[in-house]
């Protein structure tokens, strides 16, 4: 993937579908995965006549680590991008582990508003039981991570190098029960591929980006969510055993601008499946 140089010195992977604009849709990827995650979403946006732009986050794939990183961290990469490429005025929209950091974007001055699907919410607040209901994997990985670095590095060696080299015939086993019976009917064909060649390319380095973002999630944001004031679509089903629905309350509890979406029956994956357009129809409406 092409690899845009920060003032800094780091690198990223940078993707943008070259739409003549000013206004665009900045994507970010679940945890783990890259870029290349939203290549489905990026012929859809060209389609409709909107420029996206989607990156991989410090330490995925060839994307250089910030290490410490908080989730408010992306912010000062974002900035750049934009800047160079010229972008006025955006949209954020993040899956899973995106979705922290889209709503981070919501404190830079040419962003109009973000998109959660199946967002995370905050470790370690009263309100929140961060891993209820969760599959038993997530509980051992997290709590893999609160050990520090080099016991969630050795977690991820043991437990988690079948993610890179799964193809997407093998992508719902490696998964295993992090995902519902709902997600595995649509995690096939295409959107299998897609979806594994994302994360092989986010671990085909190290696991640094996603060691980053496990810690990232276990401490303070950078940010008050009280001071969001840019309009939040939160999207959320009750079949997800990665970011279970408690988390999607929570947020709309806290962000005072928050409209949820909430769908019984959608589980964790099949939101990027089922709801593209409708999705596309909310940024394009923020982006006018």
């Amino acid at each position: 993937m092409p690899q845009f140089k920060l003032r800094s010195g780091r690198e990223l992977e940078v993707l943008d579908n070259g739409v003549d604009s000013t206004r665009a849709i900045v994507f970010h990827h679940g945890t783990p995965a890259s870029a290349s995650l939203w290549s489905q979403w990026f012929t859809y946006a060209a389609d409709a006549g909107i420029r996206a732009i989607s990156y991989s986050r410090a330490g995925y794939g060839t994307s250089d680590r910030d290490y410490g990183r908080s989730i408010v961290s992306v912010n000062k990469d974002i900035s750049e991008v934009l800047e160079s490429k010229g972008i006025e005025k955006f949209v954020a929209i993040g899956w899973s582990g995106g979705g922290p950091h889209a709503l981070a974007n919501t404190l830079l001055d040419s962003n109009v508003g973000a998109i959660t699907l199946a967002g995370v919410g905050a470790y370690g607040v009263e309100d929140l039981d961060f891993l209820e209901g969760m599959a038993q994997e997530n509980y051992d990985e997290f709590g893999a991570s609160l050990q520090g670095e080099d016991v969630i590095q050795q977690w991820f060696i043991d437990n988690a190098s079948a993610f890179k080299s799964a193809g997407g015939a093998e992508i719902r086993e490696a998964f295993g029960g992090l995902i519902s019976e709902t997600d595995k009917k649509s995690m096939e064909g295409s959107f299998a591929d897609v979806i594994a060649a994302a994360i092989r390319s986010g671990l085909a380095v190290s696991f640094d980006g996603w060691v980053d973002d496990d810690v990232a999630f276990t401490k303070p944001w950078g940010f008050d969510l009280s001071s969001i004031n840019k309009p939040v679509k939160i999207w959320q089903g009750d079949q997800d055993f990665m970011v279970p629905h408690a988390h999607s309350h929570w947020l709309k509890k806290h962000i005072s601008t928050a409209e949820l979406t909430f769908i019984p029956g959608q589980g964790h994956v099949t939101l990027l499946v089922d709801y593209t357009d409708k999705v596309f129809a909310q940024a394009k409406a923020l982006l006018a």
